[in-house]
């Protein structure tokens, strides 16, 4: 496999990258996963790369300042052989083409050993200053990387810096059950692999010691040869390839028992003895490696602890498509069983209707998937207030959405917060409306609030289940949604909920306005219904005193003295739609209370 290798002026200035038959890539300061951050002297895009045929092709882009040099040249387009190298700036980039093959057909070590967590902690480190200034970049490094591919490449970079002993290093995953020695050895992959130096031709981790550090859950060395000369003589064949000496694996485990989605990991590192330190010896005892598998499973743990957090992160991520905020805090600190549980609670139900989606199908029928989006986008605006004001969603019904609060938790504030996130969603809505160009301009919003007991948790059958609320409030609030359409109001209060209102919410915040006493369609009970508005502040349209005239005409209508509640209604502005309901039940009835009149008006449709 081909593979592109850039290296800068410090160790830890490195990356390998494979490449891609007939694909195209850019290589800049500022390239994505072709990324050299570390070199200033290369342009955010500089070169674009292709391999085709064996050969990579270079051309340098236009704007670029910089040039390329090829040959001890300067050169804007070029190929490059295996083998070959150009360079920008400070940067080489080498192309090559290494084969890696992890094997069994391994020679025996001449010396093993395994050794616990516990034991490497107690060794000191001779260099400490180089190997903490590695460790102290590393979260950061690694924790940029956005997917594994790229984290294996980071992490093998740091090792090679961080490990001067090391010819080779890798980052290797087992594809199945570890299973025991004696059974069938499972195949091994290697994710990501680098060596120092780029002549030192194809790469064979051993399968076995691989497999001895998982099952045993442990760092585990093998060494082929004591010291280079002992290697001379033994031959390669005591090697396990002719240019390394040792080589160490060292598992990435999430406990320390390694019953974790990552115990199938783990990092590989190999190399020769006598090589020149920084601290400027060279040493050829075998056991001055273990200095060296000290830092490899420090490295390990912060490899292992970010992978946890990235498993945390994508279950928090999918878990957020299906429960609130709320409910992922709830499961984060208790058990889900307990916390997910039905109970019957006090909740504020939220019911929301989208008007217009009818119309809006049959205008657009040959652009269902157009449609859809914007949809998903008005039903994005509900759901979105009802998260961000700490409610729960609770469930969908085509192009209506509910939420409530209450549970799992009850706060003090959850009417406060329900009327908020109504008079969002009624806020982006109008807003929404002014604007032509908006996807949402066709669409209107009724919503519908009622309070009471209900139960709420997980509601569903032995097949399927959600996290729900259920009970008469739902229905009711259902219905107050639908009345909307009836009172010209876009958010209907009960009565319960009102009378919350007015103790709990401030002006400032919220007006409330009691519109009719209604029965509704198919009901007995008599419902009183009031309209969530505004403050004065945001819709002085309709002021404090126009609501106080309302109220006082609707005393009027519902004592029969029907001439006063016309003359208060009229002194309301005649903009606000919602007069209407009582003046043209007036008007019908001729200006006079039928016989038996008790302020009820019964609704005839739902």
């Amino acid at each position: 496999m081909a593979d592109l290798i850039a290296q800068g002026e410090q160790a830890q200035q490195r990356w390998r990258r494979g490449l891609t038959q007939e694909q195209t890539f850019v290589l800049g300061r500022a390239a994505g996963p072709w990324a050299v951050p570390w070199d200033q002297h290369i342009s955010r895009r500089h070169v674009e790369l292709r391999l085709a045929g064996g050969r990579l092709h270079v051309n340098r882009l236009g704007g670029t300042r910089n040039p390329v040099y090829f040959r001890g040249k300067e050169a804007d387009q070029f190929e490059l052989a295996p083998g070959e190298h150009f360079v920008i700036g400070t940067t080489t980039f080498t192309l090559t083409d290494q084969r890696v093959s992890v094997t069994m057909d391994v020679p025996q070590p001449v010396q093993q050993q395994a050794y616990s967590s516990k034991y490497l902690k107690q060794l000191p480190f001779r260099n400490a200053d180089h190997r903490i200034e590695i460790l102290s970049r590393l979260p950061q490094v690694i924790s940029g990387a956005t997917g594994e591919v790229e984290l294996c490449v980071r992490l093998v970079s740091m090792l090679l810096a961080g490990v001067p002993r090391a010819g080779t290093a890798a980052v290797v995953a087992v594809e199945g059950p570890l299973g025991d020695a004696a059974g069938p050895s499972p195949p091994v992959r290697v994710l990501h692999w680098d060596q120092r130096l780029i002549d030192e031709g194809d790469f064979q981790p051993s399968q076995r010691l691989i497999l001895e550090a998982l099952r045993g859950r442990q760092s585990v060395l093998h060494v082929w040869a004591g010291t280079t000369a002992n290697a001379t003589e033994t031959g390669d064949s005591f090697t396990a390839s002719g240019n390394l000496d040792w080589a160490f694996c060292v598992p990435v485990l999430d406990r320390a028992d390694g019953e974790s989605s990552c115990a199938a990991w783990a990092i590989y590192v190999a190399g020769r003895f006598g090589i020149e330190l920084p601290s400027g010896h060279a040493s050829s005892d075998p056991n001055d490696v273990r200095e060296d598998m000290k830092f490899t499973e420090l490295v390990a743990a912060t490899l292992r602890s970010l992978r946890q957090m990235r498993l945390l992160e994508r279950q928090h991520a999918n878990l957020s498509q299906f429960f609130s905020p709320v409910v992922i805090d709830t499961l984060t600190n208790e058990d889900p069983e307990l916390a997910l549980a039905p109970r019957e609670t006090h909740v504020s139900v939220l019911f929301c209707d989208l008007r217009g989606f009818a119309r809006q199908t049959e205008q657009h029928a040959g652009n269902l998937m157009g449609l859809l989006e914007r949809v998903s986008g008005a039903l994005g605006v509900m759901t979105h207030q009802i998260l961000d004001q700490g409610g729960v969603v609770g469930d969908f019904q085509g192009d209506a959405a509910m939420g409530f609060w209450g549970w799992p938790i009850t706060q003090e504030d959850d009417v406060l917060r329900t009327c908020r996130a109504a008079l969002a969603i009624r806020r982006e809505f109008a807003a929404a409306a002014q604007q032509s160009h908006s996807p949402l301009a066709e669409f209107h919003a009724g919503i519908g609030i009622a309070s009471g007991p209900a139960v709420a948790g997980k509601i569903g059958t032995v097949d399927q289940v959600k996290v729900t609320v259920f009970g008469p409030v739902v229905n009711l609030a259902s219905r107050l949604e639908g009345m909307t359409k009836i009172v010209r109001a876009p958010i209907l209060l009960d009565e319960a909920t009102a009378q919350s209102v007015r103790r709990q919410v401030p002006r400032e915040t919220a007006r409330v306005r009691r519109l009719a006493v209604v029965r509704p369609y198919g009901l007995d009970t008599p419902l009183e219904i009031s309209e969530l508005l505004p403050p004065e502040e945001d819709h002085p349209q309709l002021t404090n005193e126009h609501l106080a005239c309302y109220e006082a005409a609707l005393d009027a209508f519902l004592e029969g003295d029907w001439s006063s509640a016309l003359r208060r209604l009229h002194q309301v502005p005649t903009d606000d739609l919602v007069t209407d309901f009582l003046t043209v039940y007036i008007g019908r009835h001729n200006r006079t209370p039928p016989r038996g009149w008790d302020g009820v008006i019964p609704l005839e449709r739902k």
